[in-house]
């Protein structure tokens, strides 16, 4: 059975495991300072916010998101990271953290859950296209590296 919850202080090595699989996909590795500047705001949980995934007990899937403001609606959340362990993959983790993110969003009035993923990706996206609408944005980006 999935329970999905806040992530607990002793989550911590597992959450870095899952979150390094992640960062791992995307072809990057993520500096010491940011993995403990992203588990210090979870910790808070003023700005971002992440969910945990167990299955029988182990930590199994990762999901972090925001809320945010928008000039043609009430408040949006972006669901940033999502990741499943590849042994916990076909379970139903990433439904369940999707859902949950959406559940969270609902109780705060946000008007909607959006994210982004590489149309490369095609294990996710046949997930995604099962509990979202794909309204066919593009991502640009300009970085501001210094």
């Amino acid at each position: 059975m999935i329970t999905i919850g806040r992530l607990a202080a002793e989550d911590r090595q597992a959450w870095e495991n899952l979150f390094a699989g992640y960062n791992t996909f995307y072809g990057r590795t993520l500096a010491p300072e940011l993995m403990d500047r992203a588990w210090r705001e979870f910790g808070t949980g003023e700005r971002m916010h992440a969910l945990g995934a167990r299955l029988d007990g182990e930590l199994v899937g990762i999901v972090h998101f925001f809320p945010h403001a928008s000039t043609t609606s009430a408040d949006v959340c972006y669901l940033q990271d999502l990741f499943t362990a590849p042994e916990a993959r076909g379970h139903g983790v990433g439904r369940a953290l999707i859902e949950a993110v959406a559940d969270w969003a609902r109780e705060r009035r946000c008007v909607r859950v959006y994210w982004h993923t590489q149309t490369s990706n095609t294990t996710a996206r046949r997930l995604y296209d099962q509990v979202a609408l794909d309204k066919g944005f593009m991502q640009y980006q300009i970085p501001l590296d210094s």
